[in-house]
């Protein structure tokens, strides 16, 4: 049974596993109380080090290598329990191992002793040279897991792109459509008025027609005394006198260069020379 791991101040001593094993067996009580058992595992060891597997599934609960593991021992007054101290590979801090076994805690205690010392007598065959090779295959083992894991976050990145371009295309126009294209209109929503086009009668975008142009009758209108309307600029040059004439030219040919008139009296009497 595995009782957990927690941090240690040292990497090695009777009393600071003392101290682990009080802890960890107080945690087990609790947890006991709430209902929880403590989980069985499977160990494995060997002159790379300990793994604690789980018995069913044989996956890997934590890789513990052998360089890396400072202090082994088991407990005098309590024969089940077992523990060894390991410096994390991640965070560099000490943890310590805690197992409960009925029957060889001390056997598995000398096993781990035992690898410590083949380890050891392999390095002084190798000269060294097996450790190094070790720690690159360890690098070269992680380097493989982060690039198959940014490998699969890719991969999900380009179906997601995959999937929004089918809804685009979806909801996008079908090929070779071409949208009527509507007039402009002003800010009331009207069809601006051209003097090059004629008038059509196209309903504008707030679905009113266009008014039409009424026609310029050729009747002449007369006002409420019977008399024709006085128009300056459609009289003829014998109409008046010639020198209100050439008044009324001068003023047209103002009028067609932008000439604006404000507060002037203007007089029709010919024997008046401000006319």
């Amino acid at each position: 049974q595995f009782l957990g791991s927690t941090e240690v101040e040292q990497p090695k001593g009777t009393e600071v596993v003392r101290d682990a094993v009080r802890k960890l067996k107080f945690a087990r009580h609790i947890k006991k109380s709430e209902g929880q058992k403590t989980p069985k595992v499977e160990l494995q060891i060997s002159i790379y080090g300990v793994k604690i597997l789980d018995p069913k599934t044989k996956e890997v609960q934590h890789n513990c290598q052998l360089h890396r593991i400072s202090f082994c021992a088991d407990d005098k007054t309590d024969k089940r329990i077992f523990t060894f101290i390991c410096k994390d590979s991640e965070s560099n801090k000490h943890l310590c191992y805690v197992f409960d076994s009925e029957k060889c805690a001390e056997e598995i205690t000398l096993t781990i002793g035992q690898a410590f010392d083949l380890a050891y007598r392999k390095f002084l065959e190798s000269g060294g040279k097996d450790v190094e090779t070790r720690k690159q295959i360890a690098g070269l083992q992680k380097r493989i897991q982060e690039l198959e894991t940014e490998n699969a976050e890719l991969k999900n990145k380009v179906q997601d792109l995959e999937n929004q371009l089918r809804i685009t295309q979806v909801h996008a126009s079908p090929a070779g459509s071409v949208t009527p294209k509507s007039p402009s209109t002003d800010i009331f929503d009207m069809v601006p008025f051209s003097p090059i086009s004629p008038q059509s009668s196209t309903p504008t975008r707030n679905g009113t027609q266009l008014p039409p142009v009424p026609s310029r009758s050729t009747e002449i209108k007369r006002d409420l005394f019977g008399a024709e309307p006085f128009d300056p600029f459609s009289c003829g040059a014998g109409d008046f006198p010639p020198d209100i004439q050439s008044k009324l030219d001068e003023m047209q040919e103002g009028f067609k260069m932008g000439l604006t008139l404000e507060g002037t009296v203007f007089c029709l009497d010919p024997l008046d020379s401000r006319c």
